[in-house]
């Protein structure tokens, strides 16, 4: 976009705070306000309030409009992610209300859109980018109170009565203070926390809050302390039901700092407001701050600036996405702190993805193929996703890779204490994908690892899975105490029982035990164990990740397998980081890699792998994840992301078609 041209805006959600937003625009210079949309386009007082702006019938029309830019979006809190998602799909840039999304998880799925589309997405934190709020980060960094020790913030209100349809108390909404104005202190004292430490924004390494939560089920008042790296302290607080002073307080080693109402800097249409600086004796040396600028001028100049620049974050002290990220981790972390998860993050009410579409295969990138045992199509890859603890953060991951054709979904009785099954049986039950999906179902994990365990842990995990049937099973562990054919016998129950209907096994069991299971199956008439779970990785494993794991990456099992056609879902398949700059021969502040992975063979495969991605224009990681992927026996690698770009760029290793010498050469040179 050339600088000179005024970047033209849309309004999605013509609601107060899109009026403030609206008249920002009119004293910025860089943008103009062309159009908005509206789910009541008749209403009678846009003209008022958008002087000159075509009103569009509804907010996709918006979206379609090509005299559209970007888009300003002030729809309700949980309608953030749908709209800013479809926004940047269409090519629009975004400027999004506070808060970004519900979570951290949201505004990363955000992200990832404009981060796909290549356009610029921000946070409105309209006091970020006023200059007040530069000039004391410049007080901050140059010592002015000396070492900063603590800040307390607070951003509170009363409303004249409790509503539950308004949306500060509607749960459906995602009302209360926390999402509302408790951003604001905690991304205060993040920015705060960062300048007394030469850094834009700081995390803390603590959060621990209180709220009282109303009828409606949403925080009415509450309170959190941040503990940041370094001693700094915060305690911020925010309300809907509760006037507060909304004094913003730096406390130093030399004095401390002061600010009323500093949320709305010099005000809405310019002014003057004061910095106070407290001196330890008491004297005050206030400084004056006069602004002309409108409050909203400023943020609408910033972000049409970075567009007209081909950015596609703010610059700091502006919300870039790592600091949006982990302002939102914060207000996550204070939630679960006082029990607040919205009606509308729960199953019952989350149907649908993000972009609020019905979950549907939408393309085979990932493919699907057979393995032995199994009935129906299994995906290239399987899904861990141990790490995520709410259906609404788990089903993001979920949503995204089952609409790119993955129906494989690794589980075990041990994950999360049983939540991770809990989180995929919510996911399938209200997506209605079952019979579909490949289930992994694992239990029997050490100390527990006997026969009789395995049908009761299958108990409680098809409970929480809410299904009859797993469609892969494995033996968790191993225990060699216990003869073979208990545990064949065991398994074999429930095969007959039909509450494994496909190939089951061991999990980190080696060549032996697993040939000795199979002959004792064929001896007594039973179903034979007919896949694995092991490592396997172009790197070989040299110290077991944990008690009790088995590799299989050496000659000896990769013949094994190959003479036997028995599948493995392959686990740490990537090597954990091993091909990533997280790993070099000169970084060794990682004892899980160098313990695991560095050995003068494995440096040498990753230098070739290194070498071949170059050739193919993608990444080591890529290459290593191809390679499990082009052996002579089935192989299905379970791959653990966090979020949706590390599953695309997973997802990268399935365009790698490697040759039978490629992968000769990738092992062994």
């Amino acid at each position: 976009m050339s600088q000179k041209q005024k970047v033209r805006w849309g309004i999605l959600g013509p609601g107060s705070i899109a009026r403030a937003f609206a008249g920002g625009l009119v004293h910025a210079q860089s943008g103009q306000l062309v159009a908005l949309g509206a789910r009541n386009p008749d209403k009678p007082d846009y003209a008022e309030h958008f002087p000159g702006a075509r009103v569009l019938d509804g907010y996709q029309a918006l979206l379609a409009d090509p005299e559209i830019d970007a888009v300003y979006i002030a729809t309700p809190h949980p309608q953030h992610a749908e709209w800013a998602i479809k926004a940047a799909e269409a090519g629009k840039h975004v400027l999004c209300e506070k808060p970004m999304g519900l979570t951290a998880f949201e505004a990363d799925a955000m992200f990832h859109a404009a981060r796909k589309a290549n356009t610029f997405m921000g946070e409105a934190f309209m006091y970020r980018v006023h200059p007040m709020t530069k000039k004391i980060i410049d007080m901050i960094a140059g010592g002015e109170i000396g070492e900063v020790r603590a800040i307390k913030s607070s951003f509170g209100f009363a409303m004249p009565r409790f509503d539950p349809e308004h949306r500060l108390y509607a749960n459906d909404l995602a009302g209360g203070g926390i999402l509302d104005v408790g951003c604001y202190p905690v991304s205060m004292a993040r920015l705060i926390a960062g300048a007394a430490n030469g850094k834009p924004f700081l995390d803390p390494e603590t959060v621990s809050g209180a709220a009282h939560l109303g009828e409606s089920g949403v925080d009415e008042w509450a309170a959190a302390v941040l503990k940041f790296p370094g001693g700094i302290i915060a305690e911020v607080s925010c309300s809907v039901s509760l006037v507060q002073d909304n004094v913003l307080r730096i406390l130093g080693t030399e004095g401390r700092i002061e600010v009323r109402d500093f949320w709305f800097a010099t005000g809405h249409k310019g002014g003057t407001a004061i910095i106070d600086i407290i001196r330890p004796d008491g004297k005050h040396d206030p400084v004056e701050i006069s602004e002309s600028g409108w409050l909203y001028a400023f943020e609408a100049e910033a972000a049409s600036l970075a567009i007209q620049e081909e950015r596609t974050e703010f610059e700091a002290p502006g919300m870039s996405w790592e600091d949006t990220l982990g302002n939102l981790r914060v207000l996550d972390k204070w939630r679960k702190s006082v029990g607040l998860e919205y009606e509308i993050e729960k199953p019952a009410l989350r149907t649908r993805t993000l972009k609020g579409e019905a979950l549907a295969n939408r393309s085979d990138r990932i493919g699907r193929g057979a393995i032995p045992g199994l009935a129906k199509p299994i995906s290239r890859v399987a899904l861990g996703f141990e790490d995520f603890r709410t259906f609404s953060s788990a089903s993001i991951l979920l949503d995204a890779f089952y609409e790119k054709g993955g129906n494989a979904f690794d589980t075990a009785f041990i994950y999360g204490n049983g939540i991770t099954e809990k989180l995929f049986g919510e996911w399938q039950a209200s997506r209605g994908v079952r019979d579909e999906s490949v289930v992994i179902g694992k239990g029997a994990h050490s100390p527990l690892t006997y026969p009789d365990v395995i049908a009761r842990q299958l108990d409680v995990s098809l409970d929480k899975l809410q299904t009859d049937y797993v469609d892969v099973y494995f033996m968790h562990r191993d225990n060699t105490e216990v003869p073979v054919d208990e545990f064949v016998d065991a398994m074999d129950a429930e095969v007959q029982r039909g509450r494994i209907r496909g190939p089951f096994g061991g999990s980190n069991w080696t060549r032996q035990r697993f040939d000795e299971a199979v002959a004792y199956a064929k001896r007594a008439g039973k179903t034979a164990p007919g896949a694995l779970s092991n490592n396997f990785s172009l790197a070989e494993m040299q110290k077991p990740l944990w008690p009790g794991c088995v590799a299989s990456s050496d000659d000896e099992w990769r013949d094994w397998l190959s003479d036997r056609q028995v599948t493995n879902f392959a686990w740490s398949s990537q090597g954990r980081g091993f091909f990533t700059d997280r790993a070099g021969r000169d970084k060794t502040g990682n004892s899980e890699l160098v313990e695991t992975w560095y050995t003068d063979a494995n440096f040498a495969r990753r230098d070739r792998a290194v070498e071949l991605a170059a050739k193919m224009g993608k990444q080591p990681i890529h290459v290593a994840l191809a390679y499990c992927l082009h052996q002579s026996f089935p192989m299905i690698p379970l791959i653990g992301p966090r979020t949706l770009w590390e599953l695309d760029d997973s997802l990268e290793a399935l365009d790698l078609a490697l040759s039978d010498a490629d992968v000769l050469w990738l092992r062994d040179g």
